[in-house]
């Protein structure tokens, strides 16, 4: 007689929300899918249009052709800007090869160019607080005449900053930080710089602030938690460094399911999951669903805020 298979582990599993898509996000995809339906393929897209590489090989498949410089893009064919926003010069060079060109940027990360512009024009010299080589940094600092803004990743540059007039600043920041980090940044810019101005509203997006705090809210009950996203989205990467923060033994970023090591479940009776905001749902299933393949999983929604914000498709696209 055959041994009976050994039972399966219980696991408990917390799924918390708000999780995944933004609005900024949502749009950002639209566009393009949308644009491949009016103008036909392919559509060009200046980079990734959100940092997720499963949603960037569907659009793929639809049509659309990613190119990291509008140089790469044909004079003929559609082209999209990414969410994350680009530098003035983009649209700029587009209109004077009479490109049809489509502005995907997130209407959040619009208000800090927009913030950006209005300081420099009431002659405040401009601190943004990002990381460096990041599309939405790029963009921002690109909308102003070079060293019109300074970049500041970390107090100990803020400490280090010199600026030409301590009683003439302001800063804007990504809209896709740690916003317990960007608190002590900003701490540290006050400190020394008293005077300095704010904008009217905080610009870290209320999707990423969402999305933070519901995983603080469960991480400190949690032996793992893992966030789907890919390697290169800020706020994703920004959820795996919460989740420590906040109580949780271990904390993993993958991109879809076949990126677990299962070796991280030794010891683990509770997991949380959780995903960035360019993350498919489909994603986060597939992720239960592996895990509900190996373990005796009950699961647990943890709701947080509820989201209702939606942006609306430019007019071209909209009919």
């Amino acid at each position: 007689m055959n041994a009976p298979f050994p039972p399966r582990r219980s696991l408990r599993l917390i799924l918390v929300a708000p999780r995944g898509f933004c609005a900024g996000v949502d749009r950002a995809i639209q566009i393009v899918e949308r644009a491949i339906e009016k103008y036909g393929a392919p559509v060009y897209v200046r980079h990734e249009i959100v940092h997720n590489k499963h949603v960037v090989e569907h659009l793929k498949a639809a049509g659309a052709v990613f190119v990291d410089e509008l140089s790469e893009a044909p004079d003929d064919r559609p082209v999209v800007f990414s969410a994350h926003g680009v530098p003035k010069s983009v649209p700029a060079e587009a209109r004077s090869r009479q490109m049809l060109y489509l502005d995907a940027t997130c209407p959040l990360v619009s208000k800090v160019h927009l913030d950006a512009e209005r300081h420099f024009r009431e002659g405040r010299e401009i601190v943004l607080i990002g990381h460096a080589g990041h599309p939405e940094v790029e963009g921002t600092m690109g909308q102003l005449p070079a060293g019109a803004i300074s970049l500041v990743e970390t107090i100990e540059d803020v400490a280090r900053f010199e600026p030409r007039d301590a009683a003439n600043l302001a800063y804007v920041t990504q809209t896709t930080l740690s916003v317990d980090d960007t608190v002590g940044i900003l701490a540290a810019l006050k400190a020394r710089f008293p005077a300095m101005t704010s904008p009217h509203k905080e610009d870290i997006c209320y999707a990423t602030t969402n999305r933070q705090e519901a995983v603080k809210r469960m991480a400190d009950g949690c032996d793992l938690v893992l966030v789907v996203g890919s390697q290169n989205s800020s706020n994703s990467l920004r959820l795996v460094e919460v989740a420590i923060k906040a109580g949780a033994r271990d904390a993993q970023l993958i991109d879809d399911a076949a990126g677990i090591d299962w070796r991280w479940f030794e010891g683990v009776s509770t997991v949380g999951v959780t995903a960035g905001a360019s993350a498919p749902e489909t994603l986060v299933l597939g992720v239960v669903e592996a895990i509900g393949a190996r373990f005796d999983v009950s699961v647990e929604e943890d709701l947080g805020a509820r989201e209702t914000v939606t942006f609306k498709l430019p007019r071209v696209l909209a009919d």
